[in-house]
């Protein structure tokens, strides 16, 4: 038993680094991540290295393709639409179920995430953004009793890291997160839940339409350009 969990603590612990690599660039889209490469950097075995990069692949952030093994994925305007569809279905029904129960301690740890938020932000900290909106998000349903939804809405929210980064790479997209994040609690606080889970809903649409713009010059601006090359 003990050998099982040794693996599966240090697969853990390379998901971690490998996720944050990705996310911050290191290993930027169309990367091929070689098990024994990585293993010998870890040092470690390839089994670790490989059960992380199958989790990884389960994030959506690597393919693992025959004959080249791990490819960090591309930024993908039909990933961001599955994500945010699945997000706007589920996040407002968690909201719905955990606001009505929320405690005086629950809105101080609300609001240490969103003041951490606004630190992040100021610093242009992009390392700590993607994940301190996925604190923000979680906190919000951490009295749902639906735990299956919460671990999905939990992996969505890694895996639109990479794109929230890139949304979040503009001073006037910033600014609109950190004012919608205090509203949400604000209504939360009020116990107006039915409208807070409705703000919900738009704001996770209007950080989709932000995104496809975004990404959309960054994946389609480049192929165009190369059409027009002699």
């Amino acid at each position: 038993m003990k050998q099982p969990l040794k693996h599966r603590t240090l697969s853990a612990a390379i998901v971690d680094q490998l996720r944050q690599a990705i996310l911050d660039g290191t290993y930027p889209a169309g990367s091929q991540l070689r098990q024994d490469a990585l293993g010998e950097a870890y040092g470690v075995s390839r089994i670790p290295v490989r059960e992380a990069l199958f989790q990884l692949e389960a994030e959506g952030l690597v393919r693992i393709v025959p004959q080249k093994g791990a490819i960090v994925s591309e930024l993908s305007l039909d990933e961001i639409n599955d994500v945010f569809d699945l997000r706007r279905i589920l996040e407002p029904r968690l909201l719905a179920q955990s606001a009505p129960h929320f405690t005086a301690d629950d809105f101080d740890g609300l609001d240490d995430i969103h003041k951490s938020f606004e630190k992040a932000i100021k610093a242009r900290n992009v390392s700590e953004w993607g994940q301190l909106n996925a604190d923000f998000h979680m906190a919000l349903y951490v009295h749902a009793p639906q735990p299956r939804t919460r671990a999905i809405v939990l992996s969505l929210l890694q895996t639109s890291d990479r794109y929230t980064r890139l949304q979040l790479s503009n001073t006037k997209a910033m600014g609109t997160a950190e004012k919608e994040h205090a509203h949400m609690i604000a209504l939360c606080r009020a116990q107006k839940v039915e409208e807070a889970c409705r703000f919900l809903e738009r704001h996770i649409e209007a950080v989709r339409k932000d995104l496809l713009q975004v990404v959309a010059g960054s994946v389609v601006a480049p192929k165009v350009r190369r059409k027009t090359e002699p």
